[in-house]
């Protein structure tokens, strides 16, 4: 008899630790995807085309809480979906935005006629690129209302609004705003 009142109330027990175990992954799980949704994701970087100021291979934290109260501005380091493949997520460097005209003299880029100052270019020249398949860039090329004129920091290694036009604002997941790793780059990303 004692035997069976113990088997008892190990079943019920069981059952609600099971329970409880089960609730509690799902609230990590509601919680992770809350926090990747609506907070911050992390990146890992694949291409050089934002070298020296984030290297290929490094992990950084993309921000998501900014732009819901704030719009983007030129300096911004920005994530958004890749125009040509928008299941693919790229990051790049705001230059411009909407209403701003965008030209390229020299090898320097001029933003309603003024020379910007680009330490973070390494002093690497910014050159036109042939557009993509039905894509009309020209210079001076004026930014359209809603859009974002973005480019990689690396300039010569750097497929961007000069190769696929302006980027439409919406298309940006976050402002990338701290390298986490490797721990020899750790630093954050600060507007220009």
């Amino acid at each position: 008899m004692y035997s069976g009142q113990h088997a008892e109330t190990r079943g019920p027990s069981f059952l609600r630790t099971l329970a409880r175990i089960l609730t509690m992954i799902a609230l990590v799980v509601a919680l992770s995807w809350g926090l990747r949704t609506f907070v911050f994701q992390a990146y890992e970087i694949p291409s050089g085309s934002m070298e020296e100021t984030i290297m290929t291979g490094d992990m950084v934290f993309s921000e998501k809480v900014t732009y819901y109260f704030n719009e983007p501005e030129p300096g911004d380091i920005v994530t958004f979906q890749d125009p040509e493949i928008p299941s693919r997520i790229l990051i790049k460097r705001i230059i411009a935005t909407g209403g701003q005209t965008v030209d390229l003299v020299d090898g320097q880029v001029v933003v309603d006629g003024v020379p910007l100052y680009e330490p973070y270019t390494d002093g690497k020249p910014s050159y036109p690129l042939t557009p993509a398949y039905g894509t009309a860039i020209s210079y001076p090329f004026k930014v359209p209302e809603g859009k974002l004129w973005v480019m990689g920091d690396n300039r010569t290694n750097s497929q961007d609004s000069r190769y696929f036009g302006p980027i439409d604002e919406d298309t940006v997941t976050g402002r990338a705003v701290l390298i986490y790793w490797p721990i020899s780059n750790i630093g954050l990303l600060t507007p220009a």
